[in-house]
């Protein structure tokens, strides 16, 4: 054997765990996950958190959150789909969090039915069409304070 030769190169392929690191390092994102191993990093230096199925270190991203880092604590090491589509991210937050996707969820961990996507109102819907009901309480609070002001400045005004 070489001098500062790598035994692994000569066994063949690296251990599961090296291996795994390995490809998250090359940017594979086809490395399946546990749920147990997952759990395993609920910590500010490792912070993985699920969601739709896909597992992303987040442990860079911690101190630049806008929700700020106690929301991502909350999360850490389990699935956190429902409160990430629950506030409502945008399509930039999700196009952002493709850079922290190290692998995926195995099969065999994942939830029976996954939460829906919800996308803001900006992304695809469109916003809800114009109702009067909508603006009726606030015309009548309005009109309201008006005629209150008016009898209140005639009545001091005659005394």
């Amino acid at each position: 054997m070489m001098p500062g030769f790598p035994i692994l190169v000569l066994i063949g392929a690296p251990p599961p765990p090296l291996a795994r690191f390995l490809s998250t390092m090359s940017g594979e994102k086809g490395t399946m996950y546990r749920l147990k191993e997952v759990r395993e990093h609920q910590s500010m230096t490792s912070l993985w958190i699920i969601i739709h199925n896909k597992v992303y270190d987040v442990t860079k991203f911690v101190d630049e959150h806008p929700g700020g880092e106690e929301v991502l604590l909350e999360q850490a090491g389990k699935n956190g789909t429902e409160s990430f589509e629950d506030v409502g991210h945008s399509s930039d937050a999700r196009e952002l969090m493709q850079n922290y996707c190290i692998g995926e969820l195995a099969a065999e961990d994942r939830p029976e039915q996954d939460y829906p996507e919800k996308r803001a109102y900006t992304e695809g819907a469109p916003p809800e069409p114009f109702s009067i009901r909508r603006w009726l309480l606030p015309i009548i609070i309005a009109i309201g304070v008006a005629l209150v002001y008016r009898l209140g400045v005639t009545y001091f005004a005659d005394n």
